[in-house]
């Protein structure tokens, strides 16, 4: 548990990316079985520990000290486990002495074991046990809520620089591993095989794309590229093979259970990649959307839901009756990466746009349709449609080669995406001041940045900060992300924990751009403003710098 311990507190203290994958492949170099494979298991979400919730935690805290003073600390700190960590009184000094403190598979198992009554118990021994570290460690191990600023993602790169393969292999292998992962280990230290994935419906790693400008123009002639709309969804991955159906975000999380309206609809045996959109039923007379109707409604009655629409599903563990009745989703398919036992990624986009278009027959339009090509002669004529696009929710132009095979991660040449105007920008939330007024006891004034240097080496700059754009109900969701993302304070200031695979993206419009010789980025916003939160968008996929210079005046 003490390596565990020391692993969590360095991470917390190492701001850089690097650094922190360095860490974590020194941990899986130098602690042995089951250990290191449990800490990788709790750092990526891997663990359901069912015997111990919050409130249990609470109620141990609140039989050793003040309820209200726990209160003003809990409120100070803003971390349940790091408060309860910090003021936790230990019976006597000799206690520590005496006993060890457990290891991380001892604590694993025994949690296992235990019952929602002894699960308490077992955590209130170990406390006393512990220092502040290991508590701390002990206390994000029960509650899943690490906030180290890893991500799964991050934690399978340092396992890939670990044992020298391709972070895609670790991904489509990961679904169907279980903690401590010994034969994952195994293999990467070359004492075994490569173990052959258990998981039906495994997530494949997703082709991502560049944007387009100035210098790619040339390259676009239809004959070489096929464009079609690029939706205001949110990218996934449905995939249904053997009987299980899983819907996976672009990062390789398993969403399904936040969207049973469309998993209950994958009857087929392959995999679909697409965006996930909302469906608005429209009254026939009024024309303004209506509230879904029951069986599935018809596909010419049907629009396209703005994100604010898609929002209300997003980030949502459980879904209730009403929820999937007013906001119902369906998936606009652009492409097929398997269908039965056949694996299509080596195969160019034009034959599988032709499988996806035959793949797409059999379902329930509804739930699944097939992404519109758009029609062109030339480049030039893109632009106008770019310009004004024929529907509110389109958001530019995605333009791919027709013979491009599906790769992970993102060439340069095959896929780009041209963005419409105005000016919109992905930046990600640095820091976060309290408001005034009816907004003092929120953070609801947000700095944010965009990315600048190499791609090994990611830098935040400040761009701009914003206090409006977002509803009541998303100044509820930013208020309490500060408090539990919270790096440093600064009087009424948080740093916000921002690092390319951890952090939060939000979508800042704004209505000009300047150089500024005051600010480090040297450009400055005019009127900028939240538009969207992207929660389900990864932070080294906000902006760069060079895309605001770009917007720059001659």
């Amino acid at each position: 548990m003490q390596r565990f311990a020391e692993l969590l507190d360095r991470l917390v203290l190492t701001p850089a990316r690097n650094g922190k994958l360095r860490l974590l492949r020194d941990h899986f170099a130098a602690v042995p079985d089951p250990e290191r494979g449990y800490a990788l298991a709790a750092i990526t979400g891997g663990l359901d520990i069912s015997s111990v919730k919050p409130a249990m935690l609470r109620g141990l805290i609140a039989e050793r000290m003040d309820e209200v003073l726990f209160g003003y600390s809990y409120d100070y700190v803003g971390d349940l486990a790091e408060t309860i960590a910090l003021v936790w009184p230990a019976p006597h000094d000799g206690v520590r002495a005496i006993a060890e403190p457990p290891t991380l598979s001892e604590v694993v198992g025994a949690l296992d074991a235990a019952t929602r009554r002894e699960g308490p118990l077992l955590i209130e021994a170990w406390l006393d046990r512990l220092d502040s570290s290991g508590r701390y460690a002990l206390l994000k191990l029960v509650t899943g809520a690490m906030r180290i600023g890893v991500s799964a993602r991050l934690a399978k790169q340092a396992l890939a620089d670990f044992g020298g393969q391709d972070i895609a292999a670790i991904e489509e292998l990961w679904h169907g591993l279980e903690p401590p992962y010994e034969p994952l280990f195994a293999w990467l230290e070359g004492r075994a095989e490569k173990p052959e994935s258990a998981a039906a419906s495994p997530f494949r790693p997703v082709m991502l794309s560049h944007a387009l400008e100035a210098p790619d123009y040339g390259r676009i002639e239809p004959g070489v590229y096929a464009a079609e709309w690029k939706w205001d969804g949110i990218r996934v991955q449905a995939t249904a093979e053997r009987g299980v159906r899983r819907l996976y975000s672009r990062t390789g999380d398993d969403i399904s259970g936040a969207f049973p309206d469309l998993v209950d609809f994958m009857t087929y045996d392959g995999s679909l990649d697409g965006e996930l959109l909302v469906a608005r039923p429209v009254d026939a007379k009024s024309g303004k959307p209506k509230v879904a109707a029951h069986p599935e409604p018809p596909r010419d009655d049907i629009v396209v839901g703005t994100f604010s629409d898609l929002q209300q599903r997003l980030n949502r563990k459980a879904v209730s009756a009403a929820v999937l009745k007013r906001y119902p989703v369906f998936l606009r398919a652009y492409d097929l990466l398997q269908a039965g036992g056949e694996d299509l990624r080596g195969l160019p986009f034009a034959e599988r746009r032709k499988r996806l278009e035959l793949f797409l027959v059999g379902l329930v339009p509804s739930r699944f349709d097939l992404s519109p090509l758009v029609p062109f002669d030339r480049f030039d004529d893109l632009g106008p449609l770019r310009a004004e696009p024929p529907h509110p929710v389109i958001e530019g132009l995605m333009l791919k080669r027709w013979d491009s095979v599906y790769v992970p991660g993102r060439p340069k040449g095959p896929w780009f995406k041209w963005k419409k105007d105005p000016r919109l920008v992905d930046a990600v939330l640095m820091y976060a001041q309290r408001g005034h007024g009816k907004r003092s006891s929120y953070y609801s004034d947000y700095t944010f940045g965009v990315w600048t240097g190499p791609e090994d080496d990611l830098e935040l700059v400040p761009v701009g900060k914003a206090y409006f754009g977002f509803t009541d109900e998303e100044l509820k969701q930013l208020d309490k992300y500060v408090r539990d993302n919270t790096v440093e304070r600064f009087g009424p200031v948080r740093s916000v924990r921002a690092e390319p695979d951890h952090g939060l993206v939000i979508e800042v419009a704004f209505e000009g751009l300047a150089r500024s010789t005051r600010h480090k980025s040297g450009v400055a916003m005019r009127f900028p403003r939240v538009s969207r939160l992207r929660w389900d968008k990864p932070a080294f996929e906000a902006d760069r710098l060079e895309t605001l210079q770009a917007m720059l005046p001659d």
